[in-house]
Protein backbone atom coordinates (compact mmCIF):
# COMPACT_ATOMS: atom_id res chain seq x y z
CA UNK A 1 0.00 0.00 0.00
CA UNK A 2 1.09 3.59 -0.49
CA UNK A 3 1.51 5.60 2.70
CA UNK A 4 2.12 9.33 2.50
CA UNK A 5 4.09 10.57 5.51
CA UNK A 6 4.25 14.28 6.28
CA UNK A 7 5.88 16.00 9.20
CA UNK A 8 6.47 19.40 10.73
CA UNK A 9 9.29 19.49 13.25
CA UNK A 10 9.97 22.60 15.31
CA UNK A 11 13.58 23.59 14.59
CA UNK A 12 13.92 26.60 16.87
CA UNK A 13 16.55 24.81 18.97
CA UNK A 14 19.34 22.29 18.40
CA UNK A 15 17.22 19.40 19.69
CA UNK A 16 14.55 20.21 17.10
CA UNK A 17 17.07 20.26 14.27
CA UNK A 18 18.37 16.87 15.46
CA UNK A 19 14.82 15.47 15.52
CA UNK A 20 14.21 16.80 12.01
CA UNK A 21 17.31 15.02 10.65
CA UNK A 22 16.34 11.78 12.41
CA UNK A 23 12.76 11.87 11.06
CA UNK A 24 13.97 12.60 7.51
CA UNK A 25 16.57 9.83 7.68
CA UNK A 26 13.99 7.26 8.79
CA UNK A 27 11.58 8.35 6.07
CA UNK A 28 14.34 8.02 3.46
CA UNK A 29 14.86 4.44 4.62
CA UNK A 30 11.29 3.55 3.66
CA UNK A 31 10.29 5.79 0.77
CA UNK A 32 11.07 8.65 -1.55
CA UNK A 33 10.98 12.35 -0.73
CA UNK A 34 8.48 14.13 -2.96
CA UNK A 35 8.61 17.48 -1.15
CA UNK A 36 10.71 18.81 1.73
CA UNK A 37 8.70 17.14 4.49
CA UNK A 38 6.60 14.73 2.44
CA UNK A 39 7.48 11.12 1.63
CA UNK A 40 5.73 8.49 -0.48
CA UNK A 41 6.33 5.04 1.00
CA UNK A 42 5.17 1.73 -0.45
CA UNK A 43 4.95 -0.72 2.44
CA UNK A 44 2.83 -3.44 3.94
CA UNK A 45 0.72 -2.97 7.07
CA UNK A 46 3.32 -4.42 9.44
CA UNK A 47 6.04 -2.12 8.13
CA UNK A 48 3.67 0.81 8.36
CA UNK A 49 3.09 0.14 12.06
CA UNK A 50 6.86 -0.20 12.59
CA UNK A 51 7.61 3.11 10.83
CA UNK A 52 4.87 4.93 12.74
CA UNK A 53 6.37 3.77 16.04
CA UNK A 54 9.90 4.74 14.95
CA UNK A 55 8.79 8.25 14.02
CA UNK A 56 6.53 8.77 17.03
CA UNK A 57 9.44 7.83 19.29
CA UNK A 58 11.62 10.52 17.65
CA UNK A 59 9.33 13.54 17.68
CA UNK A 60 8.36 15.80 20.56
CA UNK A 61 4.55 15.51 20.62
CA UNK A 62 4.25 18.95 22.23
CA UNK A 63 6.20 20.71 19.45
CA UNK A 64 6.10 18.52 16.33
CA UNK A 65 3.50 16.96 14.06
CA UNK A 66 3.31 13.74 12.03
CA UNK A 67 0.60 12.78 9.55
CA UNK A 68 0.12 9.42 7.82
CA UNK A 69 -2.18 9.11 4.80
CA UNK A 70 -3.02 5.55 3.77
CA UNK A 71 -3.78 5.57 0.04
CA UNK A 72 -4.09 1.80 -0.29
CA UNK A 73 -2.94 -0.54 -3.04
CA UNK A 74 -4.72 1.15 -5.97
CA UNK A 75 -3.05 4.51 -5.52
CA UNK A 76 -1.84 5.18 -9.08
CA UNK A 77 -5.06 6.94 -10.11
CA UNK A 78 -5.24 8.93 -6.87
CA UNK A 79 -2.10 11.00 -7.46
CA UNK A 80 -1.90 13.99 -9.76
CA UNK A 81 1.51 15.65 -10.10
CA UNK A 82 2.17 19.02 -11.72
CA UNK A 83 5.57 20.70 -11.90
CA UNK A 84 9.13 19.67 -11.19
CA UNK A 85 10.53 16.79 -9.16
CA UNK A 86 8.69 13.96 -10.82
CA UNK A 87 8.91 10.80 -8.74
CA UNK A 88 10.06 7.42 -9.94
CA UNK A 89 8.02 4.23 -10.06
CA UNK A 90 8.93 2.47 -6.81
CA UNK A 91 7.51 -0.80 -8.15
CA UNK A 92 9.40 -0.60 -11.45
CA UNK A 93 12.76 -2.17 -12.25
CA UNK A 94 15.91 -0.61 -10.84
CA UNK A 95 18.54 0.18 -13.46
CA UNK A 96 22.08 0.99 -12.32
Amino acid sequence: MLVLITYDVNTEDAEGRTRLRKVAKQCLNYGQRVQNSVFECVMDAATSVKVQKLLVDIIDKDKDSLRFYFLGNNYEGKIVHVGTKASFDVNGPLVF
